[in-house]
């Protein structure tokens, strides 16, 4: 996917230093370390503030444009926004670093809920809704599915994007002519074409994650919610089929790239990982996307959270900055071209409000049937913080941990 624009505080961020490649203010401007500001000091800055976002979601695909608006409609508020974009895995170490120096460099940070567990399981993240609840958007706005995401929050996030995602398989339909469309028949597939499909590691991978968490709904698994005692027949699954899997990229473009190549015929997939990189001229535009017999869209969000230690003006800047993201205008921003299919988490926001940009890529590389298919099959909340942990370190430990490369 294409990234975005990075600052120099990528460099200092993953040194966990400031360094005088543009140090970025220190969270509480001089004043004493607190994990989280007083209430009644949660106010807007008598002088505008540099915001440090951290991206670990590819989110600034979506909402960068959204950001850079509110700095310029809020001069008085906001004096520059730096943006870097680092791993999920490496989320919470760089985030606890900063917190154990008391030296806060991040001050919102987009996340799947693989990096917003993982904060969650080490108390990295402000308690927002327990103590700034009057900061924060209504969530009445909200999609119903995005709404139900917001529990796996535990009040410590702000959904800014959602989409149903999968799991999906692309595939190459010239070497490909009779697509698997049952769990059985993908490993059958697989077997007769070793090495020709492919997935990235889990807890790097949207589609890698949603693929592993897809499955005990597919297979009909004795518990979709435990993935230590409930996913019998998903682990043995997942264990046949990396008989086939020549390596686990840590990246979901790896395996596109791969795809458009050639080098593999199958991949997983989400909604908007099959439109973007199709978009892009990754994937070519013909190639096609199917469903596995029993299928169920496990849904996505990304989320806003705010590491602890920032000071009550930039709390307040965020808060208002959450608040402007979720405006139905902008909103409309993050239809982008397909990366997050749909993308909007609110209510009232139609592609025909998108920018030109946005319009035009959807009309030419989406799929109608995705409209059908998000309308007609249910849709699954993803594991909780505990239980997404506990099925990433299962699946590095008895899967594919030894097979995993660096993409």
């Amino acid at each position: 996917m294409r990234s975005p624009r990075l600052s120099v505080l990528a460099g200092c961020l993953l040194l966990g230093v400031v360094t005088a490649c543009g140090a970025p203010e220190p969270a509480g401007g001089g004043a004493a370390w607190a994990d989280e500001p007083a209430a009644a000091d949660v106010k807007m800055p008598a002088e505008p503030v540099t915001l440090n976002i951290v991206d670990v979601a590819g989110n600034l695909q979506l909402t960068q444009q959204i950001f850079d608006n509110y700095k310029a409609q809020n001069p008085k508020a906001v004096k520059n926004i730096t943006y870097t974009k680092v791993t999920s895995p490496e989320l919470a170490g760089k985030v606890k670093a900063q917190q154990d120096a008391k030296r806060l460099d991040i001050d919102l940070v987009l996340t799947g809920t693989d990096g917003l567990a993982a904060g969650l399981e080490q108390g990295l993240w402000v308690d927002l809704k327990g103590k700034y609840a009057d900061k924060l958007p209504d969530t009445s706005q909200y999609l119903e599915p995005a709404a139900a995401m917001l529990d796996l929050a535990q009040g410590r996030g702000v959904i800014v994007t959602y989409y149903p995602s999968g799991p999906l398989i692309e595939y190459n339909p010239a070497t490909v002519t009779d697509p698997p469309t049952t769990a059985e028949e993908l490993l059958a597939w697989a077997k007769a074409h070793p090495k020709k499909i492919a997935y990235a590691r889990p807890a790097n991978s949207g589609p890698g994650r949603t693929f592993l968490m897809g499955l005990p709904y597919i297979l009909k698994d004795s518990d979709p919610k435990d993935p230590v005692a409930g996913w019998d027949k998903t682990w043995k699954y997942l264990k046949d089929l990396g008989q086939y899997v020549e390596y686990y990229p840590t990246g979901t473009t790896q395996t596109m790239k791969e795809l458009g190549e050639g080098t593999r015929d199958i991949i997983v997939t989400t909604t908007g990982w099959d439109i973007n990189p199709r978009v892009l001229g990754q994937v070519p535009k013909d190639f096609k996307v199917g469903t596995l017999d029993g299928f169920t869209w496990v849904t996505d969000a990304h989320y806003m959270v705010v590491p602890k230690g920032i000071s009550g003006a930039k709390l307040a800047v965020v808060a208002d900055l959450m608040k402007f993201a979720l405006t139905p205008q902008q909103q409309a921003i993050t239809f982008d071209k397909g990366y997050f299919y749909p993308g909007p988490a609110v209510k009232g926001v139609t592609v025909d409000m998108a920018p030109p940009e946005s319009r035009q890529a959807i009309a030419d590389f989406g799929r109608p049937e995705y409209d059908q298919l998000i309308e007609s099959n249910p849709k699954a909340v993803p594991l909780d913080a505990k239980a997404l942990v506990a099925a990433f370190d299962k699946w590095d430990k008895e899967v594919g941990g030894d097979k995993v490369k660096k993409s």
